[in-house]
């Protein structure tokens, strides 16, 4: 079982112990900066007036760059030399967690669906997941399709449904099959089987 990471540190301080950082490896520190920006080692080091041999040798730690070099990759990468070796800020963990019981999601019921909204006591959500009983039979009755931001995940819980898209040819769907697509795309859902199908679905909203 591991230890809680602040216990550890307190233990250690008890004993008497001084409890260092890990030394920052300058070579993936450039790494890493020159991938957020999405440059080849050859663009990185055209950017940063070196040879792209350099520049593969500081990042594989196989040579230590010069006070000079250090200068231009900071100028290179647009940034102070010190940032170079200051390790990312992560973003904090804040724990978020909602649990929705069976049956206890928020319920909106239209003529073609019953959704039952999950997680719905968290704000700010990437993603709106919810459950979803198909009663609709027929594209007519649909008023037209259905549009929105972002992307979409269907899995099929249950039943047997028929997915409908504006530029595909409909795509029959079991339990278990899946589908991810651009929401923008105008998109419908009906069941196929003798009993309304249930689905999940989760939608970005970012």
């Amino acid at each position: 079982m591991s230890r809680d990471p602040k216990s550890l540190i307190r233990i250690a301080r008890e004993a008497g112990t001084d409890v260092h950082p890990e030394p920052l490896d300058l070579g993936a520190r450039v790494r890493e900066l020159r991938k957020e920006r999405d440059w080849t080692l050859e663009q990185a080091a055209r950017q940063a007036g070196l040879a792209r041999s350099t520049l593969s040798k500081i990042e594989n730690g196989q040579m230590s760059p010069t006070y000079e070099a250090l200068k231009k990759l900071a100028v290179g990468l647009q940034i102070s030399v010190p940032q170079l070796f200051t390790p990312p800020q992560r973003e904090q963990v804040n724990g978020r967690l909602a649990v929705t019981k069976s049956g206890e999601g928020q319920s909106q019921v239209t003529v073609t669906y019953e959704h039952e909204l999950l997680a719905e006591t968290l704000t700010k959500k990437q993603m709106l997941p919810y459950r979803a009983r198909v009663r609709a039979r027929s594209m007519d009755e649909f008023d037209g399709w259905v549009r929105h931001d972002g992307e979409e995940f269907l899995y099929v819980l249950t039943g047997v449904v028929r997915l409908y898209t504006e530029f595909y040819e409909p795509i029959e769907m079991r339990r278990g099959d899946s589908a991810y697509y651009d929401a923008t795309m105008g998109h419908n859902v009906v069941s196929v089987s003798d009993e309304d199908a249930m689905i999940l679905w989760v939608t970005s909203l970012a």
